[in-house]
């Protein structure tokens, strides 16, 4: 699943989104194309989101 094909507001695990960023990489093999590289960009800052909000609920 792209980042764009995810429904506005929801919100998925830091693991979730970090399983999406392997698969990323593994499907590029290694090197990301300008696309890949934009996909993953977006799932870094959602990633960032979710591990922030998570230590926010642990505080």
């Amino acid at each position: 699943m792209s980042p764009d094909s995810r429904t506005p507001g929801s919100v998925r695990s830091a693991a979730e989104v970090n399983e999406h960023i392997r698969a990323l990489w593994l499907r590029a093999g290694g090197t990301l194309s300008a696309q890949e590289r934009s996909e993953y960009e977006l799932l870094v800052v959602e990633w960032a989101e979710a591990v922030r909000g998570q230590i926010i609920e642990a505080a």
